[in-house]
C-alpha cells in the first residue's frame, strides 16, 4: 500500500510545478479556517468543548431503556448526550445547580443499578481550558525553536512550522465536522500530532538540504521512507479505533473506550492531512528554495 501510494505521489509531485502543488493544501487550510471561525462565532470556542472544559456530569448505568426514552425522561435536566457503550448506557449533562445535581443523583441511584457518576465543576473546567491552551501553545513554540536551531535557515524551518500548524488546524476543523468534542484525550492527540508532523518534515528537509544529488531524487528517497512511517502508524491507529469503538458488537460485555476512540480518529485524520502538507506543501517550498539558491550560485559563478 505504502509503495503504491509513494509511486503515485512521487509521480504527481514530479509532474506539477511548485505553485500547482500548493493549490490543494492552501484550499484545504482556508476551508478549515472557515470552519473553525464559524465555530468560534457560534459557540465561543474554535472546537466544541467537552465536559472536562465546560463542566458537567457524566452518569454511566445499566438499563434496558433505549436512549430516546432516557432523553425524554431527563429532558428537564441539561442533558447533552445519551449513548450506549456495550452493556452500559452513558448520559452526559451540562452544568447545573446544586439542587438539580442532588435531585438527579438521587433519582438515578434509586432507579438504576451499577451507577457511576463523574462530575466536573465549571470553574475547574475553565482552569483546565487555560492549562490545555498553554500546553498546545508552549509545545508548538518549543517545536518551532528546535526546528530553527536544527536547520538555521529561515525558509526551510518556516516550511516545517507551517506544515505542523496546518495539520493541527485541519484536525480541529475535522473535529467540528465530526462532532468530536475537545477533551483531555483530543488535546493529547493534537499534541502528538505536532510530533508526528515534525518527524516527517524533518526527514524531508534533512534529505533535501544535507544530501548531495538531484533534489527530485532526494525528495523521492525521503518520500519512500516517510510514507512507510506514516502508513504504518495509520494502520495501527485504524486498528485501535476499530477495537476501541466497535468491539462491543462482537463481545457485548466490552464497553466502548471513548478516550482511545477520540484520540485515534483525530490522529488518523491529522496524519492524513500531514501526508498532504508534508509531500505537497513542504516539498513545494523546499524545492522552490533549493532551485532559487541554485540559481544564485550559478549567477555568482558566471560573475
Amino acid at each position: 500500500m505504502s509503495l503504491s501510494l509513494t509511486e503515485h505521489l512521487d509521480s504527481f509531485v514530479r509532474r506539477h510545478n511548485n505553485r500547482q502543488l500548493l493549490f490543494l493544501p492552501v484550499a484545504t487550510f482556508l476551508m478549515a479556517l472557515l470552519i473553525i471561525s464559524f465555530s468560534l462565532a457560534t459557540t465561543g470556542a474554535p472546537v466544541k468543548l467537552g465536559m472536562e472544559f465546560k463542566g458537567g456530569t457524566m452518569i454511566s448505568l445499566t438499563t434496558d431503556m433505549p436512549p430516546d426514552s432516557l432523553k425524554e425522561k431527563y429532558s428537564t435536566y441539561p442533558l447533552t448526550d445519551v449513548r450506549q457503550t456495550g452493556s452500559r448506557t452513558v448520559m452526559q449533562f451540562g452544568p447545573m445547580s446544586n439542587e438539580e445535581q442532588l435531585s438527579l443523583t438521587k433519582h438515578v441511584t434509586d432507579t438504576y443499578e451499577n451507577v457511576e457518576i463523574r462530575q466536573i465543576g465549571p470553574v475547574y473546567g475553565k482552569d483546565l481550558q487555560k492549562q490545555a491552551l498553554k500546553a498546545v501553545i508552549f509545545s508548538f513554540i518549543g517545536m518551532a525553536i528546535v526546528v530553527f536551531i536544527i536547520f538555521r535557515t529561515f525558509i526551510p524551518s518556516l516550511a516545517v512550522v507551517i506544515s505542523a500548524l496546518s495539520d493541527i488546524i485541519i484536525a480541529a476543523a475535522f473535529m467540528n465536522l465530526a462532532g468530536i468534542e475537545l477533551s483531555l484525550g483530543t488535546v493529547a492527540a493534537l499534541l502528538m500530532l505536532i510530533g508526528y508532523s515534525v518527524d516527517s518534515d524533518i526527514l524531508l528537509t534533512t534529505r533535501v538540504l544535507k544530501r548531495r544529488g538531484e533534489v527530485e531524487e532526494n525528495i523521492t528517497n525521503a518520500m519512500s521512507t516517510g510514507i512507510t512511517m506514516t502508513t504504518t502508524t495509520l494502520a495501527a491507529l485504524i486498528v485501535m479505533y476499530i477495537v476501541s469503538t466497535y468491539s462491543y458488537f462482537i463481545i457485548p460485555s466490552f464497553s466502548q473506550i471513548n478516550l482511545l476512540s477520540d484520540i485515534s480518529i483525530v490522529l488518523i485524520f491529522g496524519l492524513a492531512a500531514d501526508i498532504m502538507n508534508t509531500w505537497l506543501t513542504n516539498v513545494s517550498i523546499l524545492r522552490g528554495y533549493v532551485q532559487k539558491e541554485g540559481r544564485k550560485v550559478a549567477r555568482r559563478r558566471r560573475a
